[in-house]
């Protein structure tokens, strides 16, 4: 049961590589979205809102088409990158991590915006005050006290990416060794004679690592409450 195949150990160690790069590369930006939505007001706020929320009521096979067609090798985006800087995402385990990224972006943006929303605005004020600039409040201030909400969005987000399929093989395909991960090997496996035990393991495996991932975001979110009110 639990003799993992060096073919099925590819596909895990690949399946969180993807998830960390993606999530990784998209905290950043989540972090810049939700202090945008949470603190300012302007004209298409709604719309933002929206856009940035479709990947979850799109189907991922409609996404993963639309990732195609932008960033495929003769997309409008795709095709400049390739022949002007050889970035090449279309079937390659680095547009799976885009794709991750995309589908799981709006479960890391919101966990942020609350946080961000939740900080009293009063201590901002504060610190501009005694001179701080806008953005020495913001990472003396307002990231500290929203650090659970960046954790949780996180997790989430690395969650979401690690269980990424629809968007990703439509985009990326089942390429093993390249971008077949866990999901897409699970798909594959239960496509052939004699793939369920197989199927299985990738299933257990799959569970335990999104287990350890929550208890280990619930741990840190509660270390970072407790250093915020200084126990």
């Amino acid at each position: 049961m639990f003799d993992i195949s060096p073919t099925e150990w590819t596909a895990v160690l690949l399946s969180l590589r993807v998830a960390t790069v993606a999530t990784l590369v998209a905290t950043p930006l989540g972090i810049a979205v939700g202090w945008l939505l949470a603190r300012r007001e302007f004209w298409g706020k709604s719309l933002l809102d929206a856009v940035i929320h479709l990947p979850l009521v799109l189907p991922p096979v409609v996404t993963g088409y639309l990732l195609l067609l932008t960033f495929g090798r003769r997309g409008v985006v795709g095709a400049w990158l390739a022949d002007h800087l050889g970035i090449v995402f279309a079937f390659r385990w680095t547009g799976a991590a885009l794709a991750c990224g995309i589908m799981s972006f709006p479960l890391l943006v919101r966990p942020i915006r609350l946080s961000i929303e939740a900080v009293d605005r009063r201590l901002e004020q504060a610190a501009a005050t005694l001179g701080a600039a806008p953005w020495q409040v913001f990472v003396t201030v307002t990231l500290p006290l929203a650090v659970s909400g960046v954790l949780a969005g996180m997790v989430l987000g690395f969650a979401k990416a690690l269980g990424e399929f629809g968007a990703t093989i439509t985009f990326v395909s089942n390429i093993p060794g390249e971008t077949q991960t866990i999901s897409s090997a699970i798909y594959a496996l239960i496509q052939t004679p004699d793939g369920d035990a197989a199927a299985m393991r990738l299933v257990v495996v799959s569970v335990l690592i999104s287990t350890a991932a929550l208890v280990a975001s619930e741990w840190f979110a509660r270390r970072a409450l407790r250093r915020l009110h200084g126990n």
